[in-house]
C-alpha cells in the first residue's frame, strides 16, 4: 500500500488549507459575537495578546543578535499585523464577514498582479475591480461606507504584511519571525485595548472566548497552512486561498446568520476568480 493511500483524506493538503480558512473565519465569527460585550479594539487586543503568548510558548524563539535592519523589519511587520487586525475587526462590526474578506482580498491580489509581467493579468485586474465596485456603498441595500473603507484599508495592510513577512522570513529562522512579530503587534495594540475596556477584558467568559479567537484565528490556521505548504506547491496553495471570501461567507451565514445579496455573491465570485486567475500560471511549454 502506498504511503499516500494510508493518509486520511482530511489530512490531504487541500483539506488542510480549507480547514485553515474555516478556522480563521470561525474565530472571526466568535470575535464578532463578542462585540456586544467588548469593542473590536478589545477583541483584537485579546487575539493578539493571547495569540502572542501561545506562539511564544509553542515556538520558543531564541533571542539572537540580529542586525538593526532586521529588527526594524520585524517591528514594522508587528505594527502592520496589529493595524491590519484592528481595521478588519472594526470593519466586520459594520459589514458581513464574507464581504469584508472580499474587500480585504484586494491587498494580496494587488501584490500578485504587481509582480506579474503577463498582459492577460489586466483581465484579472478588471474582474477584481468590477467585484469591488459591486460592493461600493451606493444604491439600494448599500453597505455601510465606514465598513467598506475599513476593509479596504485592512487590505492595504495585508499587502504590506505580505511584503514584510517575506523579508522577515528570510532573516529569522523557522517560525521565530511570526512569533516575535505578533508579540510586537500585541505590545502596540494591547495598551489601547486595556485603556478602552479596562478590567472588563479580565472577565472569565471574555477571556475564554478571546482564547478561542486567538487559537482559531492565529495558532491553529498557521500550523495547518505550514503543514499544507510542505505537501503542495505555493502556486496551488495560492489558488486554493482564492476560496477564502467564499469560505468566510459560508461561516458568516452558518454562525451569525449573515445573509448576502445577489450583488454581494457576484462580487465575491468575481474577486475569487480574479485571485485564482492571477495566481495560476501554466507551465511554459518545453521547446
Amino acid at each position: 500500500m502506498s504511503q499516500s493511500s494510508s493518509v486520511p483524506s482530511w489530512r490531504s493538503p487541500g483539506w488542510l488549507v480549507l480547514l485553515s480558512m474555516a478556522s480563521i473565519h470561525f474565530g472571526a465569527a466568535i470575535a464578532k459575537g463578542l462585540f456586544a460585550q467588548v469593542s473590536p479594539l478589545g477583541v483584537v487586543s485579546l487575539r493578539l495578546g493571547v495569540g502572542a503568548v501561545v506562539l511564544l510558548v509553542l515556538v520558543r524563539p531564541r533571542w539572537r543578535h540580529y542586525s538593526l535592519r532586521n529588527c526594524g523589519g520585524l517591528a514594522l511587520l508587528g505594527l502592520t499585523m496589529g493595524l491590519m487586525n484592528t481595521l478588519f475587526y472594526s470593519a466586520i462590526a459594520y459589514i458581513p464577514i464574507g464581504t469584508a474578506v472580499t474587500l480585504e482580498f484586494v491587498g494580496p491580489l494587488g501584490v500578485a498582479l504587481f509582480h506579474s509581467q503577463r498582459r492577460r493579468d489586466w483581465l484579472w485586474v478588471a474582474m477584481a475591480a468590477a467585484g469591488v465596485l459591486l460592493l461600493a456603498p451606493v444604491g439600494g441595500g448599500a453597505l455601510h461606507p465606514l465598513g467598506v473603507t475599513l476593509a479596504l484599508l485592512a487590505g492595504s495592510c495585508w499587502a504590506a504584511y505580505i511584503v514584510l513577512a517575506n523579508r522577515v522570513a528570510r532573516a529569522f529562522p523557522g517560525s521565530e519571525g511570526t512569533a516575535l512579530a505578533m508579540t510586537v503587534g500585541a505590545i502596540a495594540v494591547v495598551p489601547f485595548g486595556i485603556a478602552a475596556e479596562g478590567t472588563h477584558l479580565l472577565n472569565p467568559s471574555v477571556l475564554l472566548l478571546g482564547l478561542a479567537v486567538a487559537v482559531l484565528s492565529s495558532a491553529l490556521p498557521y500550523s495547518l497552512e505550514m503543514a499544507a505548504l510542505r505537501q503542495m506547491p505555493v502556486k496551488v496553495f495560492g489558488v486554493l486561498m482564492s476560496l477564502e471570501p467564499a469560505v468566510a461567507s459560508v461561516v458568516g451565514l452558518l454562525v451569525l446568520g449573515e445573509q448576502l445579496s445577489l450583488r454581494m455573491v457576484m462580487a465575491i465570485a468575481l474577486v475569487s476568480f480574479a485571485s485564482a486567475g492571477s495566481t495560476f500560471q501554466p507551465k511554459a511549454s518545453v521547446k
